[in-house]
């Protein structure tokens, strides 16, 4: 017998944590505003979201999402695959949080900046336990608005302000998008809630007002469309992520790294949430809409644009940004397979991939925000022969950059491998055109990622540098991701195992 029973609201502990964090953070700061302590602040953050992440850690290994808890009639759940999401979403918080310490040393809105940053994830967060359209809203909104204002944190630098003016814009046009699209599949199945949407179009409930769901079926359609173009904006899924360049490239470098990472990885969760809860692929191919196909696409096109306009970039960010793009469309192979017999494997490579991405694509970035901290310039050649100054943080990002590549020994390799395997596995001709498109992209990412290695390592310093500075903070949180990235290939089963039982049960 339990010594203590806890609420079922218990099982939101992870993400009541990175809130209270946020709320602690205003507090502190209210105290005393004229006088601002970086290392507490800093402190609180790092700490706040590894405490969320040690709790979700914990209920996963303690069985907690299995078989999970519905809360408030079934508005949120608390899975196998939420915990998976909310654990990625913690990591990428703690390193940015922990980076941040160093890079924002200068800056003003120290707490304000953290605080931001604890909502934004609280919204990621929210997002990997939501179970209805409302919720998912709410929480998109909620981890999107502290983003807008990150990007544009730096008031006085013009390119921050412009890039989180046009990230505003376009993320009010693709949240109005998705919501006129939630409008219509409530309109057509008088039901908000994943497990009662998908109940009305297999045929087991009737719609609000009596309807037939074949009479709406082109209502039904259009919204499962517009839902799509508001989660391919989240993700940065072509062709909505023109957002992303400009934004990444005008925002604080971690910040970037955590609107590419964390950001992206919520982004995923609701649409694996979405589309294989509310709509089944068996009954929405009964009523004539088959959503895999628009995922073949969007995959096949997000690779590859992402790849090739990387390719072209002599800015490291804006390459960053670009193989960002390229990554999601990476991402997308999970939803467009699911229509095929291996359907649940492709969906857990796919999660598997989002998590090790976390980790290198999180350590890319800070290696820039590193960079920026030392007063380099953002092109390739400005990069040259910066190993022989900081050997320690090159060999990091020489570790990043293979790794995104999918490169061995390490963990970009495996995620990607399974990727390919799950594919190829569907069977059916469009998934082996994916695969295909895996392939040949990846060969040319190691194009322009090598370019940057040979800048690193290679290539003469176009200007003499003094003896650069060792910022603890974002060095620590370097060499953690780059450690990560090597060490979780070989301990890639527990992660495997994971992702695994999430899309089982998601699947199921």
């Amino acid at each position: 017998m339990a010594l203590v029973e806890l609420p079922d609201w218990a099982a939101l502990a992870p993400v009541l944590a990175l809130a209270a964090t946020a709320l602690v953070i205003f507090v502190v700061d209210g105290i005393d505003p004229r006088r601002t302590d970086r290392q507490l602040l800093a402190g609180l953050a790092a700490g706040g979201s590894l405490f969320a992440l040690a709790l979700a850690v914990w209920f996963s290994l303690a069985g907690v999402g299995d078989p999970g808890f519905e809360l408030f009639g079934g508005q949120l759940v608390v899975d196998e695959m939420a915990l998976f999401f909310v654990v990625v979403v913690a990591v990428v918080t703690a390193l940015i949080s922990i980076a941040s310490y160093d890079y924002m040393t200068e800056h003003a809105y120290q707490a304000e900046y953290y605080s931001l940053v604890l909502l934004a994830a609280t919204g990621m967060a929210t997002m990997a336990t939501a179970n209805s359209l409302v919720t998912i809203f709410i929480a998109l909104e909620l981890a999107s608005l502290p983003s807008y204002a990150l990007v544009a944190i730096l008031k006085e630098n013009r390119g921050s302000v412009e890039a989180g003016l046009k990230y505003f814009l376009i993320g009010a046009l693709s949240s109005a998008i998705f919501v006129y699209g939630v409008s219509l599949i409530y309109g057509a199945t008088g039901h908000l809630q994943l497990g009662a949407i998908a109940d009305v179009i297999a045929g087991e409930a009737e719609a609000g007002a009596g309807h037939a769901i074949a009479e709406f079926d082109g209502m039904l359609g259009l919204g499962v469309l517009m839902v799509i173009g508001g989660l391919a904006f989240k993700t940065a899924s072509v062709p909505f992520h023109f957002w992303a360049p400009d934004a990444y490239e005008g925002a604080p470098a971690p910040i970037s790294a955590f609107l590419s990472s964390a950001s992206k990885a919520a982004g995923f969760v609701i649409a694996f949430r979405i589309f294989t809860e509310a709509f089944p692929i068996d009954a929405m191919v009964g009523i004539g809409v088959d959503w895999t196909v628009a995922f073949v696409v969007l995959a096949i096109v997000t690779m590859t644009v992402g790849n090739f306009a990387a390719a072209t970039q002599e800015n490291v960010k804006r390459m960053l940004a670009y193989s960002s793009v390229g990554h999601a469309g990476y991402a997308l192979i999970g939803l467009a397979g699911l229509s095929g017999a291996n359907g649940e494997f492709v969906l857990a490579a796919a999660m598997m991939h989002l998590l090790v991405y976390g980790f290198m694509n999180t350590g890319a970035f800070l290696f820039v925000a590193l960079a920026e901290h030392w007063g380099v310039g953002r092109t390739f050649a400005d990069y040259n022969g910066l190993a022989s100054r900081a050997p320690m943080a090159s060999v990091a990002m020489t570790v990043f950059l293979f790794s995104l590549a999918g490169i061995p020994p390490f963990g970009g390799f495996f995620s990607k491998y399974f990727l390919f395997v799950g594919a190829i596995g569907v069977g059916s001709t469009a998934m082996l055109v994916v695969a295909a498109a895996l392939v040949v992209n990846s060969a040319l990412s190691l194009y322009y990622y090598s370019r940057l290695v040979k800048a690193l390592w290679i290539e003469e310093p176009t200007i003499e540098r003094a003896t650069l500075t060792k910022p603890t903070g974002i060095y620590a949180a370097i060499v953690v991701a780059a450690v990560m990235t090597v060490v979780i290939l070989p301990g890639f089963g527990p992660v495997a195992d994971a992702a695994t039982a999430a899309a089982a049960a998601l699947v199921a």
